[in-house]
């Protein structure tokens, strides 16, 4: 069956779920720049003060933390641990950048 063969109240059904899936997209997105926002600030701050750019503990405090909200959201635990590894790794590497150089890693955003 081809979309062109979908009933139209399907079809609007479809372009309903769609739209709101583009909308959490969009939200994800800046959520995810807040918190680079954030975590930009605590990697200037660990640079500073010659902190290691990565905190084990810290990291796997929210690693439970972020499981266990994802079993009370009805969310794949792991799917959201390897999320969370995912966004820890890129942090981490922002930390080292600005840990070697002193400044913070290239924002696109910066001029907006």
């Amino acid at each position: 069956m081809s979309t062109s063969d979908i009933d139209d109240s399907v079809r609007a059904e479809l372009t309903r779920l769609r739209e709101s899936i583009d909308n959490i997209d969009a939200a994800v997105v800046h959520m995810l720049a807040e918190r680079f926002k954030c975590t930009q600030q605590v990697g200037l701050l660990k640079a500073r003060h010659h902190l290691p750019p990565a905190d084990p503990d810290r990291e796997a405090r929210q690693i439970t933390r972020l499981r266990q909200l994802a079993e009370a959201a009805k969310l794949d635990p792991a799917f959201a641990e390897k999320l969370l590894n995912f966004i820890i790794a890129e942090v981490i590497r922002h930390h080292e950048t600005l840990a070697g150089n002193g400044t913070p890693p290239p924002n696109p955003d910066a001029a907006a």
